[in-house]
Order: C-alpha cells, then structure tokens, then sequence
C-alpha cells in the first residue's frame, strides 16, 4: 500500500508570538537590570566617592598658583642696584593629564636639563593635581618647554632674586631662598621690607588640558625698596684690596669696613674669601660668614689706644708722663715681654703708643687698677654689641672682674684675654677720631641714630695726636704714608688662643685700624686678617691695605688734604 509524502506542520502564529515575547522580555529584563546597575552606581558615585571624585576633578582642571611678590631692591646710597628681581619662568605639571609619560618624560627632562630619572619622580603620583618641574628658571627654558606642547604641562612668570654685581658685597646682603624668603644677610634681617605680599592665581583648563581662563584673586603687592650707606665704588675697591692681602699672605680669612666717624655710616664692609651672591649655596658656610660682626677675636695692641684714654680721662697720664721701662714686667706668675728684645728704656706715654710697649702699656693698666680698667672697657661698648643694623652680630668677650685670675691686668691692657669683633672696635675708634661722641654703625640710608658720649672732647684730641705718631718715625707703621694727609692709627698682632689655655706660636691676626685727616676725621678704616702666613706683624700685613684703600677713599670722596 502506497502513499503520498507527509507536509511539514507550519508553526503556528501563536508560537511566533510568544517566541517574540520572550525574547523581548529578556531584552527588557537585560536593559533594567543595567538600568539598575547604572543608577546604583551612580548612586554610589553621587555619594559614597562624590568628595573624592569632585576633588579630582577639579585638581585636573583647577590649579590654584601662588603669585610670588617682587621683592624691593636693595641699591647703594647713589642708587646703584645690588640686589634686584627680574622675571624667570616655573614650570609645572598636572600628571594626571600626561597620557604617556615614557615619551613626555625625555623630551621634558631635554627641555629642562634635568635627568630623566628625576622628571619621572616629579610624575610617578598620577593623582596629583600639581607639581612643580622646575623652579625659577631662565626665560629660554620655559620658552622651550611651551613649544612642545605638551597636555599637562605649563609654565608661570614669577620674580626671582639677581645680583647683578656677583662677589660685591655678598655675606653683607645675605641670600634669598626658593620660595623668595630671605635666608641670610640683609635680605634675611630686612625681611619684612623687602618681600611684599603674595597673591594668588586661579588657572582653570578645560577636558582638554588648555587652559581657559586666568583668574587673579588676590593680586602681589611687591616689596619696598632698600637704600644703604654703602658707596659700591669704594666697596669695589675694598674688595680687591682684600684679594691682594689674601694673594700674599694666604690668610683663613680678612675682613675690612670703611665708615664715617662723624655719623657711623659704613661706606664699605668687605670680607674675604669672596662670594658670588648668585651661587653662595656653593660656598662653605665659613666663607658666607659676615666676619665683621660675627668673627670675635683678641684685639692685641690695637686695644692699648682705650688702655691710654681711661687713664688720660682720669687724669693718671698725660701725654709727656715719662716711665722708665724695664725689658720685662712681671704680673703674678706671668713675665710680659715685648713684642722685640730690648734693653732698659725712658718712653712717654705718646711713645708707649706709638710704639706699641707692651710693658709701659700693662705698666699704665696696673696704675689705673682693675676697677678703673674695667670701667674704661666697658664705657667703650666691649662686651656689647654696637646695636649695627646687621644680623649676627656678636657681643664679643669681656671677663668680670670678679674673674680676673692674678695676671689678668698683665693680659687685658695690652688685648689679650678678651675678645672684640670689628665692627665693635671700628664703633669705640670712631668715638676717639669724633671728639669722644661714638654713635652706632649702621648701614642702612636715614637719619643718624644718636651720639652717646664716651670720653671728653680734650682726651679724645690728645689720643688722637698720640695715634698720629703710630704712623710717624719710629711708630709700627711708619711707611703707611698718603701724601698731603695725616693719619692716625694703631697696629695689632694677637697671637690666637690655642685652645689648650695658652697662645699659638704660629697663628695671628693682624690687624690695622685707622682714620684720616687726623684732626678732622671724614673716614675710618679697620683691616683684620686672620691667620696670615710669611708675615704676621700687624705694621706689615694690614696697615699696607690700610693705605691703599684710604689712598683710593680720599681723592674718591673729595676730602681734602689737610
């Protein structure tokens, strides 16, 4: 029995349907279920991570900059500048937006000049909204950087410190750091003068990284400026009669400061070794040491001069008193001999000075007893500072009498056993060359701080006419000569403590302090040098820098011969 072949059933139309309802059932259950998952999370981003993820957005698009305030300048009393700002260039990076570091980071580091490694430790912290690649750099940096482009990266105009004199006047004006804060020196002590008030930026950039708008929210309002005693002309030439000195006598260090005794106005302060202000954080911090006022050290015969107006003031000496001088003195158990060998000699006061006897000078300082002497020392200024308007000053080192050993009043007429910086015994010689009136140094420009009286007008004359023959025939300084002009000064040369409570044989500081014309004193000059080699005496090391400089100084100034 045969038959027909059997048709395939047709679906049927109800089975299409719920094939389609199904499928779009499960479309519809897939879209609500990411629906719900969309909003959960953004639910959970809107508040769990809302603060943190508003901070990163605006640490990528937002940079709050502080604006660094110019600082004033700093010029001498003729308006020659020493000390300036001048625009560089910051650059900074957000490292967030820097899509691939492994290509930015050399051509950044070429740009700037720095090692690789030490750009890509500037942008391994990827969530950082800000940091700093370089700091205050020259302008053609910056200009290379801004030529390539680079998401992420920008640069900002702000002031930094510049020197345009380089060594002059370097330990004096101090450094800046940075962040634009004085560090040292004037720059440091002046502070709140020189450095203005900082104000703040706000750079807001789009997706992108390029920035949209610059807004200022507090405008810097610079510095003011600083005008000093200082004439940079002498102080040139100050200096490079310290280089001399240092070029022959291979000193630790010198130190030389020029003032007017009339007002207390420094007109020049030098120290050696030199420094070049630009680079000073590569000079030892000894060779950045202002030495006029921080560096104390025992005067020797420089110090005879105030030994000699206590005992005229109170009227033990005159100037003509004569004193028979043995070779040698003997104070308790110290023998104090002079600087010389000699024999038995007959000397005036005015020749003890002037030729710097230690025996008549401790002979004179036994006659005024340590009461007397003290008092003279400290009627003086020693063992206080000079109230100069330089930071680091040092009171220097005045023993009390209660701790005098029996020999002290064979040490301390003569200089030794206690301890002056320069500046205190330029303040105290400047008291004798103005009439017995000393007022305090100060270098910056204004009015002259006030007088303090310190001897009578007679006394002071007749130190000074004793002085005079310091650098007359037979003085310690006889060859310091300047043709037309008479000088006064006094000669020093200490033996340095040896730190074992005795006196080196091998290390001195020379020093020379004088002023000139002698009978109307416009300028007073004060040279130290420490630790000389070849030649120790103070009529052969500093007395000579003594005469070159005020030979430059008087012809300078226009005070004429007298």
């Amino acid at each position: 029995m045969s038959g027909s072949p059997r048709t395939p059933q047709e679906p049927s139309p109800r089975w299409f349907a719920g094939l389609v309802e199904r499928r779009i059932g499960l479309l519809f259950t897939l879209f609500l279920f990411l629906l719900v998952l969309a909003a959960g999370r953004a639910s959970w981003l809107g508040t769990v991570r809302a603060d943190e993820l508003r901070e990163r957005a605006v640490s990528q698009q937002v940079s709050d900059l502080e604006v660094t305030a110019r600082r004033g300048s700093v010029t001498d009393r003729h308006g020659v500048e020493l000390a300036v700002s001048e625009d560089a260039v910051t650059v900074f990076a957000n490292p967030f937006l820097i899509k691939r570091p492994d290509v930015v980071v050399p051509r950044l580091a070429r740009a700037l000049g720095r090692p690789p490694a030490a750009v890509a430790r500037k942008l391994a912290d990827r969530d950082a909204g800000f940091v700093y690649l370089g700091r205050k750099l020259d302008p053609e940096v910056g200009e290379r950087v801004a030529n390539l482009e680079i998401e992420g990266v920008g640069t900002v105009v702000e002031p930094r410190r510049r020197y345009p004199r380089n060594e002059l006047a370097a330990q004096l004006l101090g450094t800046v750091g940075t962040d634009n804060y004085g560090l040292s020196g004037l720059e440091q002590s002046r502070e709140r003068t020189l450095n203005g008030r900082n104000g703040r930026r706000r750079l807001v950039k789009d997706a992108l990284g390029k920035p949209v708008s610059i807004v200022e929210q507090q405008r810097a309002r610079p510095g003011d400026d600083l005008r000093l005693t200082l004439d940079a002309a002498l102080q040139e030439r100050t200096e490079a009669v310290l280089a001399d000195v240092a070029a022959r006598f291979r000193p630790k260090g010198a130190t030389a400061l020029v003032l007017d005794p009339r007002s207390g106005e420094l007109l020049a302060l030098a120290n050696w070794p030199a420094v070049d202000a630009n680079r000073a954080i590569e000079a030892p911090a000894w060779a950045r040491q202002n030495r006029a006022v921080a560096a104390s050290y025992e005067p020797g015969s420089t110090f005879k001069a105030f030994t000699m107006a206590g005992a005229l003031e109170d009227d033990l000496i005159e100037p003509e008193t004569s004193f028979g001088l043995a070779p040698t003195i003997q104070v308790a158990d110290r023998e104090i001999r002079e600087s010389h060998p000699r024999g038995f000699v007959q000397l005036t006061a005015a020749e003890i000075l002037a030729q710097s006897s230690n025996v008549g000078s401790v002979t004179i300082g036994l006659a005024m007893g340590v009461k007397r002497f003290d008092r003279w020392v400290r009627r003086f200024g020693f063992g206080r500072g000079t109230d100069v308007d330089l930071p680091g000053e040092q009171a220097g080192i005045v023993p009390d009498p209660k701790d005098y050993s029996g020999s002290s009043m064979g040490n301390l007429p003569i200089g030794q056993g206690l301890a002056v910086t320069p500046i205190q015994l330029a303040a105290a010689y400047a008291g004798i060359a103005n009439g017995g009136v000393t007022r305090p140094p100060h270098v910056i420009a204004g009015a002259a701080p006030p007088g303090r009286r310190v001897v009578s007008e007679r006394t002071a004359r007749r130190v000074s006419r004793m002085l005079e023959g310091v650098l007359g025939p037979g003085g310690t300084a006889q060859e310091a000569q300047v043709p037309g002009y008479r000088l006064a000064g006094k000669t020093g040369t200490a033996q340095k403590p040896d730190g074992l409570g005795g006196y080196s044989s091998t290390k001195y500081v020379s020093s020379f302090i004088g002023y000139a014309p002698a009978r109307n004193p416009r300028l007073l000059v004060a040279v130290a040098v420490d630790e000389p080699q070849g030649k120790i005496y103070g009529g052969e090391v500093a007395a000579p820098a003594f005469e070159k400089i005020v030979t430059f100084a008087l012809p300078y100034l226009r005070i004429p011969p007298d």
